[in-house]
């Protein structure tokens, strides 16, 4: 099985302050994993490093077929096409329709064909059960809506990884089931890596996973969590 991420001996820093120290971890194709810490511990600085938000500086870090230490800046936007983001703060345009929202960042990232472009937003709607919304504007949207909007956005470019970033932390505990239950069967269907950032226990429990543990500036990784 190949690995979609691997780092090895890499140390994570934001400005000049040493987050992450010596840290190995990798992603499988296909793979779900959970990475869980306290608010500090350096999860979102992780996250921020594998989509080139966050310079790798030491160590040796490979996303996507992409070589961290020696990415270009001009090499940044087609890493991202080959990693889906979920955030926490949907990050909608909220003056859009859910089809306009979709529509730019296909546009943005050089489709041109129309069929084609109207196909993939139908595709990726479907795929997150939102057919029915295409034309509903954002805030007509309830908020496990409003992120099932973010994931079709994420699945537009056919990512091989998924990065998501405390997607359910803004959610009720029936909406959070419902995002989990869709990210799951996205990453069955498609085989999508999936790296899920969250401090939501119940949902560890409910839906086990490895976790992935930022602890002290360490990475410890458990096949199922240990409280």
């Amino acid at each position: 099985m190949s690995k979609v991420i691997e780092l090895s001996d890499v140390s994570i820093f934001q400005e000049d302050n040493l987050i992450l120290n010596n840290i190995n971890f990798s992603l499988n194709e296909g793979e779900f994993k959970y990475i869980i810490g306290k608010t500090g511990s350096g999860k979102s600085s992780l996250l921020k490093t594998l989509y080139g938000d966050v310079p790798l500086k030491n160590g040796e870090g490979i996303v996507a077929g992409y070589d961290l230490i020696n990415l270009k800046k001009k090499d940044i936007p087609f890493l991202r096409r080959k990693i889906g983001i979920v955030f926490q703060d949907f990050q909608l345009l909220t003056d859009r329709s859910v089809k306009n929202n979709l529509l730019f960042v296909l546009e943005a990232t050089g489709w041109k064909d129309k069929k084609e472009i109207d196909n993939k937003i139908n595709e990726v709607l479907a795929d997150v059960n939102l057919e029915s919304k295409i034309d509903s504007m954002p805030h007509q949207l309830s908020g496990g809506e409003q992120q099932r909007v973010v994931i079709a956005r994420a699945l537009l470019n056919d990512p091989i990884i998924l990065l998501a970033d405390e997607p359910v932390a803004n959610l009720d505990p029936d909406s959070s089931d419902d995002i989990m239950n869709l990210l799951i069967n996205i990453n069955k269907k498609t085989n999508t890596a999936i790296l899920f950032a969250t401090h939501d226990y119940r949902l560890i429990q409910k839906f086990p996973f490895t976790v992935v543990r930022c602890y002290e500036g360490e990475l410890l990784e458990h096949n199922v969590l240990n409280r």
